[in-house]
């Protein structure tokens, strides 16, 4: 750790404040599933040390945060600069399709899968009302949705996007999220994927 002439962090010279830093170290940490003693181990600074940062207190050296981010397997700008939430729309007809030469069907890649991912696919049937309002799930999880049929409000709560038949919306699971049917008989098919 340095004092504030040392060359430290700051709490705001160097466009990292340091409650940015405590928001992705507690993320980060909580991603691995790492105690806090296991990550100040890993990273060979006291445990001290790293409760202080979590806790956005404390100037670290340039070296300490490079140590962590080994330690928590991220890129140093992951720690100064989080992830921002993504939100993928794609409309029915949209997306490249790829067409069969011996029959009437076409295939259309909406999302790959990313690797060391795992995915859950869900058949989702709702009736009109107030809606399905979902709490955080674990952190890096997406959900993919492509509804059926009805009309939705589908993605983060406050910023929903609506969907017809044969739309698709991707959006961080991880954050508050809504499923909304606006018609009757709504269907959709959701796929939850966690890296």
């Amino acid at each position: 750790m340095q004092n504030d002439r040392g060359g430290g962090v700051g709490k705001e010279s160097s466009g990292a404040p340091l409650d940015v830093i405590a928001g992705s170290l507690r993320r980060e940490r909580a991603r691995t599933g790492l105690s806090l003693t296991e990550v100040a181990k890993r990273a060979g600074v006291a445990k001290s040390t790293l409760s202080q940062l979590e806790s956005g207190t404390g100037n670290p050296s340039v070296e300490t945060l490079w140590a962590l981010c080994v330690a928590l397997g991220i890129q140093f700008a992951d720690l100064i600069d989080p992830p921002r939430p993504t939100v993928q729309v794609i409309r029915a007809n949209e997306g490249p399709a790829i067409h069969s030469e011996r029959a009437d069907y076409s295939a259309t890649l909406v999302a790959s899968c990313p690797p060391n991912a795992r995915r859950d696919i869900y058949r989702i049937t709702v009736a009109p009302g107030p809606g399905r309002e979902s709490q955080p799930h674990m952190p890096g999880t997406v959900e993919h949705v492509i509804l059926s049929t009805g009309r939705a409000l589908i993605g983060l709560i406050g910023d929903p996007v609506e969907l017809n038949p044969g739309d698709y919306i991707a959006y961080p699971g991880d954050l508050p999220h809504l499923f909304q049917a606006l018609a009757p008989d709504t269907t959709a098919v959701l796929i939850s994927e966690t890296s």
